[in-house]
């Protein structure tokens, strides 16, 4: 919350902020997969784990939709 109150205190907007901590959100759980791909055994499919993963980040780095748990599942299932 700290970052937040310095982006309030120079003029930022709340829409900024809460892109801001979704932004942060994002990139901590693209660095959570690649080091839990590390612990993949087989080299080509650690390779091919980690081209998917950044695949996807890059395919979907302008969505700006969000797409909740539970609305997922009733789609997908």
């Amino acid at each position: 919350m700290a970052a937040a109150r310095w982006l309030l205190a120079r003029g930022c907007t709340l829409t900024s902020i809460l892109q801001f901590l979704r932004r942060q959100q994002v990139l901590q759980l693209y660095r959570r997969i690649l080091r839990a791909l590390r612990d993949v055994p087989a080299e080509a499919d650690r390779r091919h784990l980690q081209e998917w993963a950044r695949e996807e980040f890059r395919r979907n780095k302008d969505a700006t939709e969000e797409v909740s748990s539970g609305s997922w599942q009733m789609q997908s299932g």
